[in-house]
């Protein structure tokens, strides 16, 4: 009997341990559980404020381009304005300065028509080739030549060009409508760019809201991971505690001892009420899971 009360009192101190170990992993496990249910809630709260930074983002690019769309038609129709203000222009100089085209529709850069830019740039051009000594003998009589032709012609047409009112004019025009098509081809160029901003960055939201859903996903998995072992050492914990009971029940009988009986009794009662409650789900203190190892 005594070999026996032995082995039966080995058992139980292996068995409480064993319960304390359950005990101790459920307890982890559930605090684990909480940090993770807590991550993935604010994984969760980040992607929906992403999500709403996305559809902004979108809206921009929308706005943005529709604004392009409205650019690229006011671009058009500065386009438009150069255009006849040009031919206003070379009408106003008169036949000689419009160019004459070669057979297959073709101008000939010989026959474009002379006009003070092209002259100030030719004349630039020869002096300085000339100062540069390009041009001797000769050939530096042909170019002095030909450069005092050029000064006397550009004269003559600023001269004609002053007291031409219509031309005045179309130079003013054109002007403008240059204006114009410089100001509206930058604000496309603004638009579209900042159309193109609002979608680089709601790509880059995107990416982000992709992330963070996973971080939100990892942690609901190691919850439910969590969660799944929490159960297991509960179970393990619950069949601990059965075995311990068991086994002081069996101490106690064989003990035959009378005295506190009542007392022993009522404290099986209270062991197989706290039992209960722990069986139903029910959460006890760490006092009353103690007592439920300590009962002898």
């Amino acid at each position: 009997m005594d070999e026996l009360k032995t082995q039966l009192e080995e058992r139980r101190k292996m068995v409480d341990e064993k319960a304390t170990k359950y005990r101790t992993l459920r307890d982890e496990c559930n605090d684990n559980s909480k940090s993770f249910t807590a991550k993935r809630n604010e994984m969760n709260g980040e992607v929906r404020e992403l999500i709403v930074q996305v559809r902004e983002q979108r809206e921009i690019r929308e706005q943005m381009n529709e604004i392009v769309r409205e650019k690229k038609n006011a671009r058009q129709e500065a386009n438009k304005l150069v255009r006849e203000a040009k031919d206003l222009l070379n009408a106003s100089k008169g036949p000689e300065a419009v160019p004459v085209q070669q057979e297959g529709g073709r101008r000939g850069r010989r026959d474009r028509p002379d006009t003070v830019h092209s002259l100030s740039r030719e004349l630039m051009r020869l002096e300085n080739e000339f100062e540069m000594g390009r041009h001797t003998g000769k050939n530096e009589t042909k170019v002095m030549k030909r450069m005092k032709e050029i000064a006397a012609k550009i004269k003559k047409m600023k001269s004609t060009e002053d007291s031409n009112t219509d031309l005045k004019e179309a130079r003013e025009k054109l002007r403008v409508a240059m204006e114009m098509q410089e100001s509206a081809h930058e604000e496309v160029t603004e638009a579209a760019q900042a159309a193109q901003e609002a979608h680089d960055l709601m790509l880059q939201w995107n990416k982000e809201v992709d992330n963070q859903r996973e971080k939100a996903e990892s942690s609901h998995r190691e919850l439910r991971k969590s969660k799944k072992e929490a159960d297991k050492n509960h179970r393990a914990y619950i069949v601990s505690l059965r075995c311990l009971h068991s086994i002081q029940d069996m101490l106690r009988a064989m003990r035959g001892a009378d005295s506190g009986k009542g007392q022993r009794t009522n404290a099986r009662v209270e062991v197989q009420d706290l039992m209960g409650k722990l069986m139903s789900g029910e959460t006890l203190s760490t006092e009353e899971l103690m007592q439920l190892q300590r009962y002898d």
